[in-house]
């Protein structure tokens, strides 16, 4: 039991060493990431919508 007692300590004392985000800084970061996720699911949606239009054209071919 004295391994997981020192493991569970050890890792209690490194999350105090962590540098937690401010709530700002928190915000900012998730803002940046809906946006990003936004803007590439417009991306391949649009990518996927030309290359279904490309595929639809082909099969006409036929």
């Amino acid at each position: 039991m004295s391994a997981i007692t020192n493991y569970i300590n050890d890792a209690i004392a490194e999350l105090h060493h962590v540098r937690w985000p401010t709530r700002q800084q928190s915000i900012r970061l998730s803002t940046i990431v809906l946006i990003f996720v936004a803007v590439s699911s417009g991306l391949f949606g649009f990518l996927d919508y030309l290359l279904a239009q490309g595929v639809r054209f082909l099969l006409s071919l036929v």
